[in-house]
């Protein structure tokens, strides 16, 4: 029974966090997976300990990076483990709590973000509510578990760190943990304290109201509010530095993982050197999760990071995040998606892509255009975008050339992982490019000249391959400061090299 017990500890924190980050309800789960609801719901209540065959199921299901799989395995193996959670407070009173109002306010300090998070709670229960369960999850590299996992289990978030304030009717409380995993703190806050305790009765309404911090290398840049009480009113408030040139959008996700631009627009205003968004809606459905993302047009790490690179084309790239040649992930061929069902994590790369797009435009005129793959920010996922230079915007997703047609061009290119050489690289005048939507209907799309060249280039990142593999034998790059073509588009002329 201890080694039982130690499973369900283990696994349940980590079930919970990422069916959460999937938006998917036990029954949906349940639906996925091919077990029952009651077998979900046992295994979370701690009633039923998992097999090995669902947390394999589980984890692939919720694309888990293996989260799942690891925790199982821990606990199986007898490694240290946290204490079992102490039984929980009773949950009858959860259905009968409204939510007249939450208010949420998110501060950026240019370091750490502090949450604040104000509930205005109306018992309509006919007993005292002494307890409210909170969660505190994170996560640095959405669309990446695999690298968010491995990130946490080296910088675990703590409970130093997130500085834990909680109070109700304006009194502090206290809290009992529930769940502590590296990325995944599940506490119940108690309406109690050294002095006394504070029961909502029934009939009565109060606010609750608790905040933490968390740093900016363990937060990432999204924020979101999952809907789990009958609410009236949900607003939020982002408040940024005016000087990192914040822009904000937000998704509102239904329990079938189906997302859609927010219903009510973002609204924007300045109050002396911040930048403020706020968003507001009257009654958001049950079990909705409303998430919203955003980029800095400049950023202070970045800044810091100018000062310690070497000041040359490669250093200004290395210094806004794109990997450089020599890392192992840029000759990796990257993981596919699996789309729809990995339509939200497809998504968040693409936002990511075109955040890491912005800032090399800021550093360089690229008057070919350019393009940018998911593995040369980090993330090994099939994903890329190309900007023309006329101003289209293409997205890949799972791109693969299966025919080439035209003739070759040679010309020079630059990447952004070295971007201190440029290549003369034959290409195909036209391709034929195999890649499937976001909606996981697969199309093929014919690509001509420039556009095939850029198209080309992005597609080799996915399958783990640099220009330098398709330069003519004895044929090396020149160094940047040779080449004459900066800011101007490529011409063309058929031959084969």
């Amino acid at each position: 029974m201890a080694e039982r017990a130690l499973i369900d500890e283990r696994f349940i924190a980590e079930l919970k966090r990422w069916r959460d980050v999937r938006g998917l309800s036990q029954s949906a789960l349940a639906a996925k997976v091919g077990y029952t609801p009651s077998y979900v719901s046992k295994v979370e209540n701690a009633q039923l300990a998992p097999s090995e065959a669902f947390a394999r199921q589980a984890d692939d299901v919720l694309r888990a990076g293996g989260a799942l799989r690891r925790a199982f395995r821990e606990a199986a193996s007898g490694a240290p483990a946290l204490p079992a959670a102490r039984p929980a407070p009773e949950p009858q009173h959860a259905t009968s709590l409204i939510v007249e109002h939450e208010d949420t306010e998110l501060r950026y300090d240019g370091r750490a973000y502090r949450a604040t998070q104000r509930r205005l709670l109306y018992n309509d229960s006919p007993d005292p509510v002494t307890s409210y369960l909170i969660r505190i999850s994170v996560d640095r590299y959405p669309g990446d578990p695999e690298r968010s996992n491995q990130h946490y289990r080296q910088n675990p978030l703590t409970w130093d760190e997130i500085q834990l304030k909680a109070s109700i009717g304006g009194e502090s409380i206290g809290w009992r943990v529930q769940h502590d995993r590296d990325a995944f703190k599940e506490l119940w806050l108690l309406f109690e304290n050294e002095d006394g305790r504070y029961p909502l009765y029934p009939g009565e309404s109060a606010w609750l109201e608790y905040s933490y911090t968390v740093s900016d290398d363990k937060w990432g840049s999204w924020f979101q509010r999952a809907v789990r009480l009958p609410t009236k009113k949900l607003s939020v408030r982002l408040d940024f530095p005016a000087e990192l040139g914040p822009g904000v959008w937000g998704t509102e996700t239904t329990m079938t993982a189906a997302a859609f631009p927010f219903r009510h627009p973002i609204r924007s205003s300045a109050e002396g050197d911040r930048r403020v968004f706020s968003w507001s809606t009257d009654e958001p459905p049950l079990h909705a999760r409303y998430r919203l993302e955003w980029r800095f047009r400049t950023n202070h790490t970045e800044e810091t990071n100018l000062t310690r690179t070497p000041d040359t084309a490669s250093g200004r790239m290395q210094a806004i995040g794109i990997v450089q040649e020599g890392d192992p992930i840029l000759t990796t061929p990257a993981r596919l998606f699996s789309l729809p069902d990995e339509a939200e994590d497809a998504r968040r790369v693409v936002a990511e892509l075109n955040s890491a797009a912005d800032r090399a435009a800021t550093v360089h005129n690229f008057g070919k255009g350019m393009g940018i793959a998911a593995p040369q920010i980090g993330i090994n996922r099939s994903a890329a975008i190309i900007r023309t230079p006329e101003g289209e915007s293409i997205t890949l997703f799972n791109p693969r050339i299966i025919e080439e047609s035209g003739g070759f061009d040679e010309q020079y290119e630059g990447c952004l992982s070295f971007f201190d050489v440029r290549g003369m690289v034959p290409r195909p005048m036209s391709i034929s490019v195999e890649h499937t939507d976001i909606d996981g209907q697969q199309r093929i799309t014919i690509f001509e000249r420039g556009h095939a060249r850029l198209v080309a280039h992005e597609v080799d990142h996915l399958h783990g391959l640099l220009y330098r593999s398709k330069m003519r034998p004895g044929v090396e790059p020149i160094p940047v400061s040779e080449y004459r073509g900066t800011g101007s588009r490529w011409s063309y002329s058929e031959k084969r090299p």
